[in-house]
């Protein structure tokens, strides 16, 4: 056998190799199939956060806590809320450096000095205006609460047909939502009519999340979906199928709805019909 070939079968050999060779393909991120994502999570840090492909401002201002028009003011970030991968969002404006100025002798502290030499004790005038500040915010907040459900003018319905397994809680860390608990594959419906502003599982601790935009003041989310079944900027009517309950970032097959209200977590409870 001559040199021409040995060299001819050697690289048939190689080229048959290299077709049997199993190659592993890459991953897809599926969002109606398992628990795992390989889309990174949404980790706020110092009240900033960098953007990553796939975010949106609500979600970024969802994670926070916030109104997502607070955010966008903050960032001079006008609608529709156009945010792009690599840019820093500000969650809170930043604290501006005052220089210490040299304190100089006044009336004040002559008059405070005074007193002193005759034993009296100066009133302290200033505390009374922080407890009438403070009595006014919490009556404040009580009428603010109160505005909000008798002006609520979103027309809430279940979202899902189930077994309510947790209750909205008050505690800093409690529960933000109710917890309906069904099979896997229960159809999840729009609580009222609205637009979604994100679809995705960038949210830790919310598995497949789709949230709904009702009013400039009133979002819905619903939490670990087998499967979402509309996209962002899509409108959406009350009633109508958006998701498949599943347990994505769950130990168990349920529904987590919340309402927020500006940003803030609201009880469901109080908005739902009985």
């Amino acid at each position: 056998m001559n040199r021409a070939r040995i060299n001819t079968l050697l690289l048939l050999c190689y080229f048959l190799a290299a077709c049997t060779t199993p190659h592993s393909p890459a991953p897809v991120v599926n969002l109606s199939k398992g628990k795992t994502s390989y889309k990174q999570k949404i980790q706020i840090k110092n009240n900033q956060y960098k953007v990553k492909k796939g975010d949106t401002l609500f979600a970024i201002a969802f994670s926070a806590n916030k109104d997502v028009r607070t955010v966008a003011k903050i960032n001079k970030i006008k609608p529709p809320y156009t945010i792009f991968p690599g840019q820093l969002i500000l969650l809170e404006y930043p604290k501006k450096k005052y220089k210490s100025s040299k304190k100089q002798p006044n009336k004040t502290v002559k008059l405070t000095n005074k007193e002193q030499k005759n034993n009296i004790t100066p009133k302290k005038e200033l505390d009374r205006p922080k407890q009438r500040e403070y009595v006014q915010k919490q009556a404040s907040e009580k009428s603010s609460h109160t505005k909000q459900l008798s002006n609520n003018k979103v027309r809430w319905r279940w979202p899902a047909v189930g077994k309510v397994t947790r209750r909205f809680s008050v505690k800093e860390n409690g529960y933000k939502g109710i917890q309906i608990t069904n099979k896997k594959g229960t159809s999840v419906k729009a609580a009222a009519n609205g637009v979604v502003v994100y679809a995705g599982s960038a949210l830790r601790g919310y598995g497949n999340l789709i949230i709904l935009k009702h009013t400039d003041d009133y979002l819905s989310a619903y939490a670990h979906n087998s499967k979402l079944l509309v996209r962002e900027q899509q409108q959406v009517k009350a009633g109508q199928k958006i998701a498949e309950m599943g347990d994505t970032d769950a130990s168990s097959v349920a529904l987590r709805f919340e309402i927020r209200y500006r940003g803030q977590a609201v009880n469901p409870s109080r908005y739902l019909p009985k």
